[in-house]
């Protein structure tokens, strides 16, 4: 297992230097001026170049980007003209909620996925099978921020129960204020989850070992909860790990919608604005967050695979 771990980290760097190389030439493929968007449509050519000058974005191409890969081991990020702090230091404060946001959505994922797909595959191919994969896929058809908006007009601003914004200050503050986010992102990656462990379900209840229990008058629902679950839970471990990637991208257009102060909404205001030292580092942020949650799960699912040392 020490073996592939290095061999998925030096696997790692060329997909990182990629990263680096993809979101330079992104934002700088972004159309509009920065140094215009800092000093606003009347400025003078003198005090435009000198903007561009403090930038940097005067200089070649390659100086930039050496410039900008040269501080990310020292954990340099670039720097936000228009909130005057460094990106390293909004990532550092900002980043908790975002990270608070996918985790909690994942588990009312969780939470609503697996009785649904527990009672899915009990009652396979009956109208309650059939309504829950339909509803499903109605839901998974809907855009992200489509469900954000329902949830905000029905749940927070005709019933009241939640706040229609914000993240809250301390953990219970967190989990009420991010709730509707959260199902938000849940709602969005339920039809997958519990597609995928509907069929693992399915497939062990089938085995010899579920029914020679149900044979020994074993409760059913002990069979079930206690082996059934339990062996269908390692690839869906899996999908979840893979999902988690989709999450994080969709959690941009869910921080915009409920105005929560993470890196994915502190993304979308910086694009807005032209603050492209700020786009440049939230970006990388987002793709190493991407890689480093790609390498766990195959790691993972190298380990439990019996296979696993031979991966």
């Amino acid at each position: 297992m020490r073996h592939l771990i290095l061999r998925r980290l030096l696997q790692a760097l060329p997909v990182l230097i990629g990263i680096t190389l993809v979101t330079f030439s992104m934002v700088h493929l972004v159309p509009g001026d920065p140094a215009r968007a800092l000093a606003g449509q009347r400025a003078t050519p003198q005090i435009l170049a000198s903007i561009r000058h403090q930038l940097g974005i005067d200089k070649p191409l390659v100086t930039q980007y050496w410039h900008f890969i040269s501080g990310l081991p020292r954990g340099q990020l670039g720097y936000s003209f228009l909130l005057h702090q460094t990106t390293d230091a909004l990532v550092l404060a900002r980043l908790p909620t975002t990270l608070f946001l996918v985790i909690y959505g994942v588990l009312i994922a969780i939470v609503l996925g697996v009785p649904l797909a527990m009672i899915s595959a009990v009652r396979k191919e009956s109208l309650l099978d059939h309504g829950i994969k339909g509803t499903l896929v109605v839901g998974l058809g809907l855009p992200s921020f489509w469900i954000g908006l329902l949830l905000v007009g029905f749940l927070a601003l005709r019933l009241g129960w939640f706040p229609v914004g914000g993240a809250g200050s301390g953990f219970i503050g967190h989990l009420w204020h991010l709730f509707l986010p959260a199902l938000t992102l849940a709602l969005s990656f339920l039809a997958v989850l519990v597609r995928n462990l509907r069929a693992s379900l399915i497939e062990v209840m089938d085995t010899d070992f579920v029914s020679l229990a149900v044979l020994k008058g074993i409760p059913r629902l002990r069979v079930y909860t206690r082996h059934v679950m339990r062996n269908a839970l390692i690839p869906a471990v899996t999908i979840i790990g893979l999902n988690l990637s989709y999450l994080l991208g969709a959690s941009v257009v869910v921080e915009s919608v409920f105005s929560v102060d993470g890196i994915g909404n502190t993304l979308v205001n910086a694009v807005l604005s032209r603050d492209y030292q700020l786009v440049q580092g939230l970006a990388l942020v987002f793709g190493v967050l991407v890689l480093l949650v790609t390498l766990t799960v195959d790691i993972t699912h190298a380990g439990l695979s019996p296979r696993g040392e031979m991966a």
